[in-house]
C-alpha cells in the first residue's frame, strides 16, 4: 500500500512539472502571479518554466527510484524515510536558483 502511495506522489511531483506552462504561469505559479506588470517583464519565464519542468521530473522519478532501491535493500520504513528526505533536500537549491538566475 505505501509504495502505491509513494507512486502516486512521484508521479503528482512529475505531472505538476507538465502542467504549469507559459500560458498558465499567471495563475499557477506562486509568486508570479502576484508580480506587477514591470517585474513581469523583467523575469525570464519561458526559461523558468524550462527549469521547473526538469526540476520536478527529476524529483519525481530520483527520489522514487531512492524509495525502490531502499524498499528492496532494507526495509518499508527505511524505504519511506529515505524517500521523505530524498523529494525534501533539492528545495533549498530550487529556491536559491529561482531567484538568482531567472530574473533580466
Amino acid at each position: 500500500m505505501t509504495t502505491i502511495a509513494i507512486f502516486i506522489t512521484s508521479a503528482f511531483v512529475v505531472c505538476c512539472g507538465y502542467i504549469v506552462t507559459e500560458s498558465n504561469a499567471d495563475t499557477l505559479l506562486a509568486g508570479y502571479n502576484t508580480m506587477t506588470k514591470t517585474e513581469k517583464e523583467k523575469f525570464d519565464l519561458k526559461g523558468y518554466i524550462g527549469f521547473f519542468k526538469k526540476f520536478m521530473l527529476s524529483v519525481g522519478v530520483y527520489s522514487f527510484i531512492i524509495y525502490s532501491i531502499l524498499y528492496l535493500f532494507f526495509s518499508a520504513e527505511v524505504a519511506v524515510i529515505g524517500y521523505a528526505i530524498s523529494i525534501s533536500i533539492p528545495w533549498p537549491f530550487f529556491l536559491y536558483q529561482s531567484n538568482n538566475r531567472f530574473i533580466k
